[in-house]
């Protein structure tokens, strides 16, 4: 497979700056950066988007993610390596990622359960950077983007 073209975000570069914007006030929200790298990947991984699984676990790893917590995040319903607060957020990023898979894409339980974890400024930080994720997903996917290949 071959990318159909370059990023977007460089072929349109003012588009670049507003993307680093989001990304920027959805990491200084408060969430651990290990939680936002988890809900990367997953999201990522939900939508099959192998330039964004590859980076995003190569980066927390980088940032000293668990081999064990990386090769188990797919099933984290299961592995005994996530916490409480983790698993709050994890599901958050299924149900978001996942629209239309229910009538409600994102229940009561599921966003009460993350309330429960995280404050209001937190869970902002927390669904911006779910919706950045979906949104690279997206382009990549769209665009064919290499996994492992810089843009």
């Amino acid at each position: 497979m071959h990318a159909r073209m370059p990023n977007p975000a460089s072929v349109l570069p003012d588009a670049m700056e507003p993307i680093q914007g989001l990304i920027k006030a959805a990491h200084n929200a408060g969430v651990a950066q290990s939680t936002m790298d988890l809900v990367h990947l997953r999201a990522s991984q939900v939508n099959g988007c192998s330039a964004c699984v590859v980076s995003g676990a190569l980066s927390a790893k980088k940032a000293g993610e668990t081999d064990e917590r990386l090769f188990s995040v797919a099933a984290w319903r299961e592995a005994p390596y996530f916490t409480d607060a983790e698993r709050a957020a994890l599901a958050l990023a299924e149900a978001a990622t996942r629209l239309s898979d229910r009538a409600d894409p994102v229940p009561d339980e599921i966003w009460d359960e993350a309330a429960r974890h995280y404050d209001e400024s937190q869970l902002a930080g927390l669904v911006l950077w779910i919706a950045t994720t979906n949104l690279f997903n997206r382009v990549n996917a769209t665009t064919h983007q290499i996994a492992g290949a810089a843009w």
